[in-house]
């Protein structure tokens, strides 16, 4: 059954773009943590074991039982943010992770793939009703819960992509674009209440104006893009080659090992590592939109 299972739905460019993408991340991770002794590259490399393996257990998974499991993969997503607000650890100002093994386990992260499901389920059942502005506003009720308590861990970045997910999955759902346009205005208003107010905290607006214009505090909170940007431009056409790159192995670029290690191969591997790796997120992007389309 598993087997011809995969014959039919196996999307073999989706899952070559996946794994080339993977070893893309464990090369750059390696070329920098090589020598440090937390030796990022080998947990990582564990991590995209278990994930491979996580991905072939999945394929013996009836995907008609994810609904049946939509509420108890809900309320497990529900409490694993809760106990990061309840016992989780803190670094930078940040309470995201919860240590488990030695491993630094970030329930966010696993939010993501749990609000997917559970809202790909929860479109599903109200498909005839999705050009309705009820199933709209009652999607996005209906996923606010996990979005505020990322939020409070801080976390605005995670809360703004899944804001984008929900988006992107309501969109291929067939909703109005009038009905999305209007709750993004409202979305608008909302985040500029909140910046006006002060729910923003002060390092958040930094890093949202460094975004747009690093050069207007170059030495603090824009020095992270503006040495990123000078990496990725002197790895040129073909970059400097793996452990070469000045900028990032002289540790110039700050968290080149998580938040920019696209510096790292934009410097070490060059415009054509950069090219081919956006070009494999693509083909996980059309492919991915394919699949549910």
């Amino acid at each position: 059954m598993l087997e011809a299972r995969l014959r039919k739905n196996l999307d073999t460019t989706l899952l070559f773009c996946a794994l080339a993408t993977a070893v893309f991340g464990l090369v750059a991770l390696y070329s920098v943590t090589r020598d440090s002794p937390t030796r990022g590259y080998a947990k990582q490399a564990i991590v995209c074991l278990l994930g491979l393996a996580a991905m072939v257990g999945a394929a013996w998974v009836d995907p008609a039982r994810f609904t049946r499991w939509a509420r108890g993969i809900y309320l497990a997503t529900l409490g694993m943010l809760a106990l990061v607000l309840l016992f989780g650890a803190g670094a930078k100002g940040a309470t995201r992770w919860i240590p488990i093994l030695g491993f630094q386990f970030q329930p966010s992260e696993f939010a993501k793939l749990g609000i997917v499901i559970c809202l790909a389920v929860f479109l599903t059942r109200r498909i005839e009703s999705i050009r309705e502005p009820g199933t709209v506003l009652s999607s996005l009720a209906y996923i606010a819960v996990p979005l505020l308590l990322i939020f409070l861990q801080p976390d605005l970045g995670t809360s703004l992509v899944l804001m984008a997910v929900w988006l992107g999955m309501l969109w291929v759902a067939g909703a109005r674009w009038q009905h999305l346009g209007l709750t993004v205005l409202a979305g608008l208003l909302l985040f500029t209440c909140a910046w006006q107010m002060g729910v923003i905290k002060e390092y958040q607006k930094n890093r949202l104006v460094a975004f747009i214009n690093p050069d207007a505090d170059a030495k603090q909170t824009g020095y992270h893009v503006i040495q990123a940007r000078i990496a990725i431009g002197s790895g040129q056409v073909f970059g400097k080659g793996l452990g070469q790159g000045t900028q990032s192995q002289g540790r110039f670029v700050p968290e080149n090992h998580t938040d920019f290690i696209f510096s790292v191969i934009g410097e070490e591997g060059g415009f054509a590592a950069s090219v081919l790796l956006v070009a494999l997120y693509a083909g996980i992007l059309m492919r991915g939109l394919a699949t549910v389309a």
